[in-house]
């Protein structure tokens, strides 16, 4: 076993020891629950156990847990939310939650909306902001909305649409969903946009 795994063998068995503490539960409890003896519960918990796959996944179950969630790493990209800067379109994003689905992301703007029609996008969804400060302006159709510093906007995707800075850098924090992550954040390695992202200030 390396250090690595020994390291991480060691934080499963207080996640189990802190899980357990947290619920109340004994550890005749938990031990009832996941359908082992106490007796080789608490050696699991102290490490003088080896824990077999099939322990884990009942133990797991018993917490109300993944199997995923109880062995996951702490290394630091788990922790460090690193910003994905974008030049062109004048947008650094903080992904905020990396779970499938939903995306959460802290959006910086510095240039502003685009003006033409042609750069407006359509995709399926709502999409969901609040201004943390500054002001957006949002481009809904033939509308201009200024979204102000603790105001929140909440729109139709498929309305043709696209946001940005209004007299000077915002910070907003949006809900969006997979079209929406596809269509506003995503870049082509080399730098470039694909057709989704072209001209995207896009929320």
């Amino acid at each position: 076993m390396t250090q690595e795994d020994s390291a991480l063998d060691a934080l499963v068995r207080k996640r189990i020891r802190g899980l357990r503490s947290a619920m109340g539960w004994s550890l005749d409890d938990l031990a009832a629950r996941c359908y082992l003896s106490p007796s080789t519960l608490s050696r699991i918990e102290t490490g003088h156990r080896r824990i077999s796959l099939d322990q884990l996944s009942a133990i797991a179950r018993a917490l109300g847990t993944s199997l995923d969630q109880l062995v996951e790493s702490t290394a630091d990209d788990d922790v460090l939310i690193r910003p994905q800067h974008d030049a062109a379109r004048g947008l650094t994003t903080w992904m905020l939650n990396r779970q499938p689905g939903v995306i959460v992301a802290k959006l910086r703007l510095t240039k502003p909306a685009p003006t033409s029609a042609e750069a407006l996008k359509v995709h399926p969804g709502r999409d969901w902001f609040t201004v943390l400060s500054g002001a957006v302006t949002l481009v809904l159709g033939d509308r201009r909305i200024v979204v102000e510093t603790g105001q929140a906007a909440e729109f139709s995707t498929m309305i043709p649409h696209a946001f940005g800075a209004h007299g000077g850098p915002a910070e907003a924090l949006g809900i969006l969903d997979q079209d929406g992550r596809r269509t506003h954040l995503r870049s082509l390695p080399d730098g470039g946009e694909d057709e989704d992202t072209e001209e995207g200030r896009g929320s």
